[in-house]
């Protein structure tokens, strides 16, 4: 007897998996001719292909932000990091170009917002005091500190914490993206490259800048369950405060101010960290 063809539903899903090879596949062609030449042709057609990339992150950065930050600006940003990425993307790096360029994109918009110093004083100022309250008692508790307990060494009621971090929350959004060691271009690195999937995780990206790695990785690790998971989610699994908010089954809201108190959880402990990371 004859093997079966399979369903509609398989022999469709087998033709569209071997159509994306081979477009693929076509692609990686394209990238080496265009290391070897510079065609001008393939770059334009690279950035046609991925100017919509550029809105998709700018949308992602977008959520959160104070209404002085204008979307159109945020995509012009990105334009930038989309250009920088063609311009330097190694194809022979086993690296999908969307995976390195929305690193750039995001990157480029984010340098953009620090240049302009679009933080007002008073926010800036109110995030150092959140982030420097909650590492002080946990360092002394030894434990991570109720949101009563942040509260109450700030000397607000909780309900006034919560106000807090709906309006600081913009800012860290940004925060996770800063970059925590510098040396020559190849060696920076930010929060939120750490953020990886374990299956992601390969013995050539272990290695890579091992050390500092190492220790925004524990940061991370010692955070609150539930903090964790909101950054894999939302940094890795690239899902939106809203769509997170619906896998944990809290308001958009709160997924906000568990994302900040991540974030400032992060800082303090880097700050403080023997590498003097930040």
């Amino acid at each position: 007897m004859g093997k079966s063809p399979g369903t509609r539903e398989e022999v469709s899903s087998a033709a569209n998996a071997a159509a994306a090879s081979a477009e693929q596949q076509r692609e990686d062609e394209l990238w080496i001719q265009y290391r070897k030449n510079g065609d001008l042709k393939i770059r334009e057609a690279f950035i046609k292909q991925y100017a919509p990339l550029v809105k998709y992150v700018a949308g992602k950065v977008a959520v959160g932000m104070p209404h002085n930050v204008e979307f159109d600006d945020l995509v012009q940003f990105g334009v930038f990091g989309l250009l920088d990425a063609i311009d330097k993307f190694d194809p022979e790096k086993n690296v999908k170009f969307k995976t390195y360029a929305v690193t750039r994109i995001r990157g480029a918009i984010f340098d953009e917002l620090r240049s302009i110093d679009w933080v007002p004083r008073s926010i800036r100022q109110k995030t150092r005091e959140v982030e420097d309250t909650i590492g002080s008692l946990e360092a002394r508790l030894g434990r991570t500190a109720t949101d009563q307990e942040v509260a109450n060494a700030m000397g607000i009621s909780e309900e006034e914490y919560m106000k807090t971090l709906q309006k600081i929350s913009g800012t860290s959004i940004l925060s996770i993206n800063e970059v925590w060691y510098s040396g020559d271009e190849n060696d920076k690195m930010s929060i939120g490259d750490s953020i990886e999937s374990p299956a992601s995780l390969n013995p050539e990206v272990i290695a890579e800048r091992d050390e500092i790695r190492r220790v925004i990785v524990e940061a991370i690790n010692e955070l609150p369950e539930k903090e964790k998971k909101i950054l894999v989610l939302y940094y890795f699994e690239d899902l939106t405060l809203k769509e997170i908010g619906q896998v944990l089954e809290v308001t958009e809201s709160r997924v906000s101010q568990l994302h900040t108190k991540a974030i400032m959880r992060l800082r303090f402990k880097l700050r403080n960290s023997p590498k003097g990371i930040v």
